[in-house]
């Protein structure tokens, strides 16, 4: 079978890289990193010319939205 270009180059990986990746599998997620995940992740995707939207402006909309009654 012949062989895919995109994968000609690549590298092994890092071992220091696959322990990290390794240790944080087992580590929970808080609360707290998990809203900031949704603000950041709200704020990535607002749009690029929107200059009023920051990510303070997200963080204090998320805490005024709520999802649940």
């Amino acid at each position: 079978m012949a062989e895919r270009k995109q994968f000609l180059g690549v590298e092994a990986p890092n071992p220091k890289l696959l322990d990290i990746l390794a240790a944080a599998k087992n580590k929970p997620v808080t609360e707290d990193e998990l809203r900031e995940q949704r603000i950041s992740f709200a704020f990535g995707n607002a749009p690029a010319n929107a200059k009023l939207i920051t990510k303070d402006s997200v963080r204090l909309a998320s805490k005024n939205i709520r999802l649940l009654p």
